[in-house]
């Protein structure tokens, strides 16, 4: 791989990374699995991994063209994902859980469920409304600059990296939670916060850009 390649795999994978944000969710899945004991971890984890990167893949592969069917073009997903994302962003840089992802109507279900792995943990704390318009966006910008299908074997390999990011941090989500505890979670939420809002503006504007040429 050329280094520019190797530049686009890492910013995609970091973006969704960032999106998906695993730290939250690790914290969620400690207090939502009853004991947190890695017996009833470790399938979670897995489960939830396995959700979110199949929901991945079906979106890269067919998202903008079920958009395309209703009319709606890559510019007006890329602003209304930056909204998203924006929101997202804002709720994280204060450390508060934002109801683009789930609602507390959710989490209370969720509690009352035997198997949390796939509905709410895998959709929509970690796949929501944001993480399908990143991926549509991100290949949409790959397929201008590599072609379709150089871009659609980058973001399916950032999909890869990012899942098994994901799966390791949730695998390993008691050991996280207890190391860094309530403060440093928070602290790390903030701060993908603030990518997850640098990469909203970039979409907002280059979606504005779009639609207005």
């Amino acid at each position: 791989m050329t280094p520019e390649l190797v530049s686009t795999l890492l910013h995609d994978t970091i973006a969704l990374i960032t999106i998906f944000n695993p730290i939250a969710a690790a914290g969620l899945l400690v207090t939502m699995v009853s004991p947190p004991t890695p017996a009833n971890i470790y399938p979670a984890a897995w489960k939830a991994t396995l959700t979110i990167f199949i929901a991945s893949l079906v979106t890269l592969f067919t998202g903008e063209f079920l958009f395309k069917l209703f009319g709606i073009n890559v510019y007006s997903i890329k602003v209304i994902g930056g909204v998203i994302l924006m929101m997202i962003a804002i709720n994280m840089a204060y450390g508060q859980p934002t109801k683009a992802r789930h609602t507390k109507e959710e989490q209370a279900e969720a509690e009352e469920k035997d198997d949390i792995s796939i509905v709410p943990l895998g959709i929509p704390i970690l796949f929501g409304p944001g993480v399908i318009a990143t991926i549509i966006v991100l290949n949409h910008n790959n397929t201008h600059h590599y072609g379709t299908l150089l871009s659609y074997g980058l973001v399916t390999a950032a999909i890869v990296l990012s899942a098994l990011t994901v799966y390791l941090i949730l695998r390993y989500s008691g050991i996280i939670n207890r190391a860094l505890g309530v403060t440093g979670m928070k602290i790390m939420t903030r701060i993908m916060g603030l990518v997850v809002g640098a990469i909203a503006a970039q979409f907002l504007i280059g979606g504005v850009k779009g639609l207005w040429g």
